[in-house]
């Protein structure tokens, strides 16, 4: 893995800025044995809430999500007596959890310290029905009179009910967030085990066929492998429900990974028929944080060949000679965006709860764009690549692509953390907060200051009208929108550099091959994947290029004092410099056009190492003369180490359009037919 960057970048928040309590460090957060029980606990246990509702005696409100309980003899005005009932039963709850890992709607009402609402906090506030601000122990439950009118009353125990990640209404899983998920599950409404076969199913019956009715209509092959222990994760994850409750936002939760992830239960191909049997003896870090949490690594989906580029063709299990195109579930005739093309396409089709990706110059957010989805492409060192495939460490990195911001938030609070297989991820320290979650703010908008380069719009009709609309929006969430007509001198020169994968990929490769291909795998250099003959036809130049490079060119590029690190480092103080003397926030610019990249966009993030996310905008009209119903994504760009700003800005502008708005789910696969 790559060394220390020189001048490691630790910039400051802008001033005023909100900073998230921080951890100090998790070095053992990434990769700890997958059996770990060290897990953080959080909402409501079923069988906790069951014995909540038999002690005591049902009153009267009925809230979202089934009856709230009231103690019979509290419904009447409180007394001090009821007030220091309360006080004991906070006192008598679960000591805190580890950390926040829900959104501040979910936590914010919180009696008993454990920063979660459950059937604890509901007894709690019954027990303090009546009480007044004039009650002794008033601080105590204060924070949970919702209306503000100084007195514990049963509608302020309904308003406390609905803050329990807890659901026993009708479940659907096309187009379910993590928290629908989690609060079925926690009603006893759907399993794991149920999920995970929902979603295999979903896979088995549209991932292969040609359901797209249109003559030049394509199957959307985005799934390469599905993983036979899926389901035994599964029940796994649903006897630690039964036991000890929601220990994590992803405990249960389905999710696909990019086939250049290494899994111990599924072969790592890298979208290359030349690596159909390396099936690697560990997981990758950011894999091994993901089952640490109680997440099902469901499937490994498509990809690039080796991550290449925005076609997403693969050659994985096929005869020699061949490969197959990944299809967007929107018009299956586009191609789904690359490299993680096949992530983007399962993730929009629903055929995982959540995707991972990874992200060289635009791989993790071209596919968002296409598919109208969430990704995050991470500052480079805040989640270790060791065990991903590499195509240029300069600027690889991995991150989430989901359906809503909140599920990208969720998803990246487990793969974070300091990793000594990948130095780079030492520069963290002190930079990650607790949970990205805490800065999902419907308001985060408001007060900023959001810059754009006026040259990065696009004057595509529907890229330039979904960007006109969304600095509406901006503007009317409190933000002020600042155009840049001219550049910093040197901006240029940042969005013009190229990308790290024609000098670095054999190297990179070479070091991966030596650390993790099985060995039985006798492609091991690009001249065995040549010499192998099962790669795709139209790589074969590229192959041999990259092969040629040696290594004084790639110490030239990407060594030390190399032209690409330099570029890089020299980038990153511009654009740093940029937002600082502008008093910016963020940047923000299109992540491309309907169905296609634009111009050098997508260099930006990874030509400074800044993180960058991005979020649906909306979609092309028939009136634009574009791609009927294809979409394109508002990219956010900040400082190192920001991707709690950038989240909280991306979910209030998603929460302002309106998440059903500016996504759409694709309309050829909605739910399995009954039975």
């Amino acid at each position: 893995m790559s060394a220390l960057r020189p001048g490691a970048r630790q910039a400051p928040l802008r001033p005023g800025a909100r900073q998230a309590s921080l951890r100090a460090d998790s070095p053992g957060h990434v990769s700890p044995a997958p059996d770990s029980t060290s897990h953080r606990r959080t909402s409501l246990v079923p069988s906790t809430r069951r014995r909540a509702l038999a002690a005591t005696t049902v009153t009267c409100a009925l809230a979202l999500g089934g009856l709230v309980a009231v103690p019979a003899a509290n419904a009447a005005a409180g007394t001090d007596t009821d007030t220091a009932a309360a006080a004991a039963a906070a006192a008598a709850a679960p000591a805190p959890a580890a950390g926040t890992f829900l959104a501040p709607y979910w936590v914010e009402l919180d009696l008993t310290g454990d920063r979660q609402v459950t059937a604890d906090d509901l007894e709690v506030l019954s027990s303090a029905l009546g009480a007044t601000s004039a009650s002794p122990a008033w601080g105590q439950v204060a924070v949970a009179d919702t209306d503000a009118d100084g007195v514990v009353t049963v509608s302020d125990v309904a308003a406390l009910s609905q803050r329990i990640v807890y659901d026993d209404g009708p479940f659907e899983i096309v187009e379910a967030s993590v928290v629908e998920m989690q609060a079925a599950m926690n009603a006893g409404v759907t399993t794991s085990v149920e999920l995970t076969q929902d979603y295999l199913d979903r896979i088995a019956a549209y991932d292969t066929a040609k359901v797209d009715p249109a003559s030049n209509g394509r199957p959307l092959r985005s799934i390469i492998t599905t993983s036979t222990v899926a389901l035994a994760a599964a029940a796994e994850a649903d006897a630690t429900r039964a036991s000890d409750g929601m220990t994590d936002m992803l405990l249960g939760v389905p999710i696909a990974v990019k086939d250049n992830y290494d899994t111990v239960d599924m072969p790592t191909t890298g979208g290359c028929g030349c690596w159909d049997g390396n099936q690697t003896t560990t997981d990758a870090a950011m894999v091994a944080g993901l089952r640490a949490s109680g997440a099902v690594i469901l499937a490994k989906a498509s990809l690039d060949e080796f991550a290449f580029g925005f076609a997403s063709e693969f050659s994985s299990y096929q005869p020699a000679g061949t490969s197959t195109l990944v299809a967007s579930p929107y018009v299956t005739s586009q191609t789904a965006g690359g490299s993680s093309g096949g992530t983007g396409a399962a993730i929009a089709a629903n055929l995982a709860g959540i995707g991972f990706g990874t992200d060289t110059g635009g791989s993790i957010r071209i596919p968002s764009s296409f598919n109208q989805l969430v990704g995050v492409r991470p500052t480079v060192g805040l989640a270790s690549r060791d065990g991903i495939i590499p195509l240029a460490l300069s600027q690889d990195t991995g991150g989430p692509i989901a359906r809503t911001v909140t599920d990208a938030a969720v998803a990246l609070d487990s793969v974070t953390g300091v990793d000594a297989a990948d130095p780079v991820t030492a520069e963290q320290q002190g930079l990650v907060p607790e949970s990205y979650t805490s800065f999902l703010d419907a308001d985060a908008l408001a007060g900023t200051r959001i810059g754009y380069v006026t040259s990065m719009v696009s004057t595509n009709r529907t890229t330039a009208r979904l960007f006109a609309e969304a600095l509406v929006t901006l503007q009317a969430q409190g933000a002020t929108v600042v155009p840049i007509s001219t550049p910093p001198s040197g901006f240029a020169a940042v969005l013009a550099e190229g990308s790290g994968s024609t000098n670095e990929f054999k190297h990179d490769l070479d070091a991966y091959v030596a650390r993790h291909l099985a060995p039985n795998v006798e492609a091991r250099s690009l001249q065995g994947v040549l010499a192998s003959g099962k790669y795709v036809p139209s790589r074969a130049g590229t192959y041999r290029s990259r092969d040629a490079v040696t290594e004084a060119t790639y110490q030239g590029w990407a060594g030390p004092t190399g032209t690409h690190t330099t570029a890089i480092a020299n980038g990153h103080a511009l654009v740093t410099a940029m937002l600082e003397d502008q008093d910016l926030d963020t940047l923000i610019y299109p992540s491309g056009n309907p169905y296609a990249a634009f111009s050098t966009n997508m260099r930006l993030s990874p030509n400074t190492g800044m993180p960058a996310v991005t979020v649906p905008m909306g979609q092309a009209t028939d009136a634009d003369g574009t791609v009927t119903g294809a979409g394109v994504n508002l990219e956010f760009l900040g400082r190192d180490y920001a991707e709690g700003d950038l989240l909280g800005l991306a979910y209030a502008f998603e929460q302002a359009t309106g998440p059903s708005q500016s996504r759409t789910a694709p309309t050829y696969y909605g739910p399995l037919p009954a039975g």
